[in-house]
């Protein structure tokens, strides 16, 4: 396989190995467990003489090949597929640290990812200091003597902030920390976090990889050594393994990734335009528009805008969910990356169990909507806005 081949092209071919049938799709090996020829055979394999598969909760052929072909395309040496992104981000984050360590995290995270840091963690005796990662001087003063791991989103969920990570990386290098990063937002087309120093990388497959509403998924992404001294062990006994047909299914959505993603971020630059014009909404916020707070951190470190749209209406909770019934096309849904437009009100849904004051500190108000682009006719979806708003008191 080239390894200068472009995104699109890897995406359809990287990471392919066929079997005696020379099939033209990848093949579901659908298997739990594997069978030697001899029992010299088997004593190798368990020793690690040989190459080979040993147990479907270590690895399998099809999720073999999920992952090489994402290595590929984020530019890492090695990965492991998981079941969920939540797997993925619990397992890159508790495979390499034990009690008496801290973790410095943005505030602005998705519920379940700060659950993990802010209340797992802790019952094992990791500790979490929370910071507004807007700006750097914040990670730097978090900083402690036995600080290992940052952990970041970037855009965040919901609001689309957008941090800094070269700036973060830099920090964690001078004290030995590794930088987690939760890359779901931007995708690998628009953001290549290890190029910026990141040291790990986590997705929910679920979302853009798979991009048609069908199954979970999740995948961590790090250099080898990363992955055998931390990942490699945990992964095989505390076993979140991806199915293989889970893997199958994403390796046929991701050969479509660019297509989609491309038009959805049209869509959703279409939207904001529209939306920053309306007088019943009291702000936009979209990576796309010179608007954006960080904008210069996103020249710096992004190639695209992104397929969602944060914004904020005027009327509270009782607009967003006026406006959330009337659309037609977008859908009331909490997932996101989807094929088909999907809307939902994060105060009440993903973000519902954070507490008031930490909503405030987030940006996300009673009236905060996160709109996720989908690949139908921009017109079309503008449109359907333009006629929902009509339910919406400015």
């Amino acid at each position: 396989m080239s390894k200068n081949w472009r995104p699109a092209t890897q995406l359809v071919h990287g990471g392919t190995t066929r079997s005696q049938h020379g099939e033209t799709s990848e093949a579901i090996f659908l298997t739990q467990g594997f069978v030697y020829e001899t029992s010299e055979a088997a004593e190798a394999r368990f020793k690690g003489e040989t190459e080979g598969f040993i147990y479907a909760r270590y690895g399998s052929p099809t999720n073999d090949m999920f992952e090489k072909r994402m290595c590929m395309l984020e530019g890492a040496e090695d990965a492991r597929a998981t079941a969920s992104g939540m797997a993925a981000v619990a397992a890159a984050i508790l495979c390499q640290l034990k009690a008496g360590d801290h973790i410095v995290a943005a505030r602005a995270l998705f519920g379940s990812c700060r659950w993990v840091v802010e209340t797992l963690a802790p019952k094992y005796g990791i500790e979490c200091t929370l910071v507004d990662g807007r700006d750097l001087a914040n990670w730097e003063k978090a900083i402690q003597k036995n600080t290992k791991v940052f952990f970041l989103e970037s855009p965040t969920n919901p609001t689309l902030e957008v941090i800094d990570i070269a700036g973060v990386s830099k920090l964690a290098n001078q004290i030995g920390a590794k930088v987690v990063v939760d890359n779901v937002f931007a995708t690998p087309l628009f953001q290549k976090p290890l190029e910026l120093g990141a040291h790990i990388v986590v997705y929910s497959a679920t979302k853009h990889i798979d991009g048609q509403g069908r199954c979970l998924g999740g995948v961590v992404l790090s250099d080898k050594d990363w992955i055998n001294e931390h990942l490699h062990d945990y992964f095989r006994h505390t076993g979140p393994a991806m199915s293989p047909f889970n893997a199958w299914t994403l390796l046929k959505g991701i050969e479509t990734l660019p297509l989609r993603v491309k038009q959805q971020t049209e869509n959703a630059r279409r939207v904001a335009d529209f939306l920053a014009e309306q007088p019943q909404v009291a702000k936009v916020i979209y990576p796309g528009r010179k608007d954006h707070p960080q904008a210069d951190i996103i020249a710096k470190q992004m190639t695209g805008g992104s397929t969602l749209v944060a914004f904020e209406l005027k009327g509270g909770k009782d607009a967003a969910f006026a406006l959330q019934n009337a659309l037609q096309i977008a859908r009331i849904s909490n997932n996101l990356g989807d094929s088909k437009s999907l809307i939902t009100h994060p105060a009440t849904t993903t973000h519902k169990n954070l507490t008031d004051e930490a909503r405030d500190e987030l940006g996300i108000s009673a009236g905060t909507v996160r709109f996720s682009a989908g690949i139908e006719d921009s017109d079309d979806i503008v449109e359907d806005f333009a006629r929902a708003l009509k339910a919406v008191k400015a």
